[in-house]
């Protein structure tokens, strides 16, 4: 009888992570989610604020992931290890949402392509050992804490590097990591740009893990009604989209890829993390096989 997997999910506790929990659980895989908060907030990632059963199977842990020493004793003698966390938009919603700041130069800002040049700050393999130099030497303020992760840089891309660095010292087989389809609908470039740099680096520097790449298209559930509706535009741009030969497609990017239930993709990613063959990007196509292939494992 072979052993019971260990995977930890970083950000397991948000709308596509605590389904990522959910589908190793259900392959009795021993679980552990970390994230800032802990536990879920169930009503904004499901349909109902009761933790459901399968929940109680996850030791859901605190953690701030530019803090490796707060989480990196976790990953000791874990199978797979997840990325699961990110921002949409830069902008910083706080202060549109307290008045601070105006809804139009929220998403001026967030689309301004100077900032990225202004946030990078050179090599991100440097700027992980900055973080964590400044980790170790004290604590930030919130408000510069805030900052940071409000970046595509910091969270889409160096706070990957980060994990995957700590993860290859830990001995950790297997590395996934939430990326994203090209072309991502109503999102700055940079949101894309930084996931495949984080893909690129993550692959480069360490090569003793199976790099794993995530490449979802938009993720959707009834638990979410907005989503539906998204899913469902989405849905006729792809058919649409086949019907024209794939001329859409290479106008609209992934505005015209066919949508997947947050689920199915969940459930594509512990298959894939199962199997060894897999590694290296996979995209939509590939996504919506390995999803099948475990419904089918599960109707066995």
């Amino acid at each position: 009888m072979s052993a019971t997997k260990r995977i930890v999910v970083f950000g397991g506790n948000g709308f596509l992570g605590s389904r990522i929990c959910r589908a190793a659980v259900a392959r009795k895989w021993d679980v552990t989610s970390v994230s800032r908060s802990g536990r879920p907030n169930w009503l904004s990632i499901t349909d109902s604020a009761a933790p459901p059963s399968w929940s109680h199977s996850v030791s859901w842990e605190r953690g701030d992931i530019f803090r490796p020493a707060q989480w990196a004793p976790l990953l000791t003698g874990a199978d797979c290890v997840v990325h699961s966390l990110g921002i949409l938009l830069e902008a910083d919603y706080k202060g549109v949402i307290s008045g601070r700041e105006s809804p139009i130069a929220g998403l001026r800002r967030a689309f301004d392509p100077a900032k990225g040049r202004q946030q990078d700050g050179g090599n991100p393999l440097e700027r992980v050992r900055s973080v964590e130099r400044d980790a170790e030497a004290s604590s930030s303020s919130t408000q510069q804490q805030q900052q940071q992760q409000l970046t595509y840089e910091m969270m889409n891309r160096d706070s990957t590097i980060l994990l995957a660095k700590e993860a290859a010292k830990a001995g950790v087989k297997a590395f996934g990591f939430v990326s994203a389809a090209a072309g991502a609908p109503v999102l700055p470039s940079r949101y894309v740009t930084t996931k495949r740099e984080a893909e690129a680096i993550v692959a480069r520097e360490f090569p003793e893990m199976r790099g794993i790449f995530f490449r979802p298209p938009f993720m959707y559930d009834r638990s979410r009604t907005v989503t539906m509706g998204v899913a469902a535009m989405a849905t006729a741009g792809s058919v649409v989209d086949g019907l024209t030969g794939g001329k859409l497609g290479g106008l609209l990017g992934s505005m015209v890829t066919k949508p997947l239930k947050a689920d199915a993709v969940a459930d594509a990613v512990v298959e894939a993390l199962a199997d060894e063959s897999v590694r290296g990007p996979v995209e939509v196509p590939q996504l919506e096989a390995l999803a099948d292939r475990a419904w089918r494992k599960r109707m066995l």
